[in-house]
């Protein structure tokens, strides 16, 4: 069974459970990496509860904020949201999200519910430049397309297969926000 959980990327001089955007959830979140600029990551492992909300992070913390919603390993769900250039959603991995959406969507398509790669791309480039990065929509077009290659037939179960929530990471990289 993979990791389902959340990543909480933001940017602050306080550390971010104790804001009043991720008050609800505080008590589980457990700090995974920091990086320069004062961008923290925290992660909240469980697909359970209600973890706070993203554009009142990036409200109280003035600095864009990203949650990454990691399902089983499988596919993420981004939500960002910056206090200028807003909020926008979209997932990685989207063969699988597919999959966890259903075929009985009553008529509804992935770009339905998340923006395409290349509009996500293009709010991406802002969301970074409001962080302070210089990034191309090129540079991150190549993750928000990527998919997970199945592992051979003779990998083990364990977490050495590949994860979603190593694109999540490369993504992250891409943005300049979290360097791998």
């Amino acid at each position: 069974m993979g990791y389902w959980g959340y990543f909480v990327v933001g940017r602050g001089e306080r550390s971010l459970p104790e804001l009043d955007a991720l008050a609800g959830a505080a008590e589980g979140l457990v700090r995974h990496t920091s990086a320069p600029g004062g961008w923290q990551v925290w992660e909240y492992p469980s697909g359970d509860g209600d973890i706070g909300n993203m554009n009142a992070l990036a409200r109280e913390t003035g600095a864009p904020a990203l949650f990454g919603y990691v399902m089983n390993s499988e596919c993420v769900v981004l939500e960002a949201a910056a206090p200028e250039s807003g909020a926008w959603t979209t997932c990685l991995v989207r063969s699988a999200m597919a999959g966890y959406l259903g075929a009985d969507r009553g008529g509804l398509t992935l770009e339905d519910y998340f923006l395409e790669p290349g509009d996500a791309a293009e709010r991406a480039v802002r969301w970074a430049a409001e962080a302070g990065c210089a990034v191309t929509a090129e540079s991150l077009l190549d993750v928000l397309t990527s998919d997970l290659d199945p592992p051979p037939l003779s990998a083990s179960l364990d977490r050495g297969d590949p994860q979603a929530e190593n694109l999540l990471f490369r993504f992250l990289d891409r943005l300049g926000v979290v360097p791998l």
